[in-house]
This record gives C-alpha cells, structure tokens and sequence, in this order.
C-alpha cells in the first residue's frame, strides 16, 4: 500500500470495506492481470477455478470468467483459528486440472486441506494461486508435502530464502504499479489495467 499527497494505492485487499476507513480517494488494484497471464501462457487443458472457501467466490468467478472455464467451491468448517475441516466439494472437478484463487495465504492449512480434498476427487494437476504470501509458521512445509503441483505468489509481500522452494514461484507486480502511478498522475482511467495480460513478469 502506498499513500500519495491526496490519495492511496492498494493491490487485492483483503475486505473492500476497508477502503471505508481513509478519508482521501483509494485506488483499489487487482493483480488478476498478472496472476492470470502467467496461467494463461500455460494453455493448461480441461480446466477447473477453484474457490477454497465461500468468501471467495468472486474472485474466483474472475479468473473462471477470463480462463472460459468451469467454477467450483469448497465448502469447509472452520475448527479453530488456523484449522478447518473439508465438508463438500460443489461443482465437477474429477479428471480436471485445479487452479485454486485466493488473496492470502498465511499457514497454509485451508489451501493445503482443499487441494488434499481435491485429490480425493480424482482432480489431475492441482495449481494455487494466491496474491499475497504471508506463509506463516510451517506453511512452506505444508505446501511442500502436500498434492499442490505449484504455488504462484505474487511480490506484495518479499520471500525470504528459506521461503524459496521449487514449489513457490512469484511474479513481481511492480509494472502493475507503475502503470497505475503514472495513469493517476496523467489523470488516465487505471480500469483497462484489470485486462491488460502483458503485466506479468516474474519476480
């Protein structure tokens, strides 16, 4: 997040509703352009969007909608802060390959216990991607025990090196800010940014 002189720039927050809480205009960035560009460049058939949780649904309808892809959900039951418990998988995901979207991850647990669930169903290769990587306590470990194929991060947040597993890959959203910086400055709509698939670079 960065502040300007009369205004802030934010990528993928977590709640929209926090934007409520600044008095001054809040440019609210989504770093579907690069996320989606990098899984495009893959041509990856027979593909499934997976939402890990209900909360999550509109995202993941984005990526569905720019993939031209089939939708599913999982639907899981929290059991504490940082353990939750697979109930139901909504949608056909057997014999697909998986992308899971969410915004954050932070120990792991929810992403790794949907792609495990998954798995059970019979689902080929299963991808995340996930915009910000708190990876908190054993996440790394979690992601690298577990079916999840590849991870895909982007920049919002550094990797430090114990962090940098060949399951984790990040991509870097800074031209994604600085298109958007300069569009504020030029008085440009930053709206076509959401669209435009040349942003992806990796980090």
């Amino acid at each position: 997040m960065s502040a300007g002189a009369n205004r802030v720039l934010t990528v993928d927050l977590h709640a929209g509703q926090i934007q409520g809480f600044f008095d001054i205009p809040v440019d609210h960035l989504y770093s579907i352009a690069v996320l989606g560009n990098y899984f495009k460049k893959k041509k990856l058939k027979n593909l499934v969007v997976v939402s890990p949780d209900v909360g999550g649904i509109k995202m993941a309808r984005g990526y569905a909608k720019l993939f031209g892809c089939d939708l599913a959900i999982v639907d899981k039951r929290r059991e504490g802060a940082a353990t939750t418990h697979v109930m139901h998988i909504i949608g056909s995901v057997t014999g697909k390959n998986v992308v899971l979207i969410d915004d954050l991850i932070s120990t792991g647990g929810s992403i790794v216990e949907a792609a495990k669930a998954l798995k059970a169903r019979g689902v080929k290769d299963i991808y995340a991607c996930i915009v910000h990587p708190v990876l908190a306590g054993s996440a790394v470990e979690k992601i690298r025990n577990s079916p999840i194929k590849e991870l895909i991060v982007t920049n919002s947040i550094p990797l430090s090196e114990e962090k940098r597993i060949p399951k984790i890959k990040q991509l870097s959203i800074a031209p994604l800010l600085a298109d958007a910086i300069w569009r504020i400055h030029n008085d440009v709509s930053i709206s076509t940014l959401f669209f435009n698939s040349s942003l992806g670079v990796e980090a």
